[in-house]
């Protein structure tokens, strides 16, 4: 590879860290330092400036072509995705202000267990049995993880969890309703933000609007803390661009590499800023799973690079679905 590539490579993966760390820390500072306890209004907030940013960015600067939709596609298939988009970032949220980062960002490591199981179970694909295996790690470091978390709360821990679920459901719907749109990231946001939006909206008004009300009445400095959470808001629109641009800028299995490192550094940050406490099994359980990602996107990458030709597993059928994204959900998914 040339050094220029290298550097390119490098210098995509750093601000891709930069932004979601940044995003994740400063959600759980709204919600911890700010007392601001509205994670449905935080991620409203969040969609809004991502679909201003996604349209200045398209429509007026025309850094990137437009995706055209049609109407009806947008109702059928779009939609749908918005609205589990909308539950998969609101569920994030309400489980950053109950448990520690750490913590959550651990469990979102379990998203290809729930893609496999869901599709497995749902849609009755079957896997290669070292996908299978693969899976053992991330199961068994959750699992480790979460008896040994000093922060445990089983409402946050639940939020995360289903939170998978709607990542891999996300995933799988996809590969299926956006059969024939080559969406990135920008184009998924430009259409499904206005979408979850719009749902997400009057639930945020009718559940805490008046929260709100009585917040900005006692916090001392609310003007401050509200250039704060729009700027999260920005900050997440630009998230979304750092994932197209470290997607394009590296090999898949680089991504999934510096995926799973981010997490590590998003932990690593987030007990240097909230000291949090962490046991050492704790930091096991994390580990555990974070190796069991890595071996889990190297699975995934060599099982792609199969020859047309290859004998397969005799019960993995060859169908239009590809054996998983192989990050989660970072490519459609803007961690608003």
């Amino acid at each position: 590879m040339e050094e220029g590539s290298v550097f390119r490579s490098l210098l995509a993966i750093l601000q891709w860290w930069g932004f979601n760390v940044t995003v994740i820390i400063m959600n759980k500072w709204i919600f911890q330092k700010l007392d601001f306890k509205f994670p449905l209004s935080v991620s409203c907030v969040h969609f809004i400036c991502s679909s201003i940013g996604a349209y200045i960015f398209i429509k007026i600067l025309k850094l990137k072509p437009l995706i055209v939709v049609e109407a009806e596609d947008r109702w059928r298939r779009i939609f749908p995705m918005s609205f589990v988009f909308c539950i998969n970032i609101v569920l994030g949220n309400v489980s950053l202000r109950y448990i520690p980062v750490s913590f959550m960002q651990t469990i979102k490591s379990f998203t290809p267990a729930t893609t496999v199981v869901l599709q497995w179970l749902v849609w009755r694909k079957y896997f290669d049995w070292r996908i299978w295996a693969s899976l053992v790690p991330i199961v068994g470091g959750i699992l480790l993880t979460s008896v040994t978390e000093l922060s445990f709360n089983m409402f946050g821990f639940c939020a995360a969890l289903f939170g998978c679920l709607a990542t891999s459901t996300k995933t799988i719907l996809a590969e299926s309703l956006l059969h024939g749109y080559k969406f990135d990231s920008i184009n998924t946001v430009y259409y499904m933000a206005p979408f979850a939006t719009m749902i997400l909206g009057i639930p945020a008004l009718l559940l805490e609007g008046n929260g709100i009300l009585s917040w900005f009445e006692a916090h001392p400095s609310p003007w401050s803390a509200l250039t704060i959470i729009f700027s999260s808001g920005v900050l997440a629109f630009c998230l979304n661009f750092s994932i197209f641009y470290v997607i394009h800028s590296t090999t898949a299995v680089t991504f999934n590499v510096a995926g799973n490192l981010k997490v590590a550094v998003a932990v690593l940050v987030s007990w240097l800023i909230f000291r949090n406490p962490i046991s050492y099994m704790n930091a096991v359980g994390c580990g555990i799973t974070l190796v069991g990602c890595t071996f889990y996107g190297y699975v995934r990458h060599m099982l792609s690079q199969q020859q047309p030709g290859t004998p397969r597993t005799p019960r993995t059928p060859r169908n239009k679905m590809e054996l998983l994204p192989l990050v989660s959900n970072d490519k459609l998914e803007g961690k608003v």
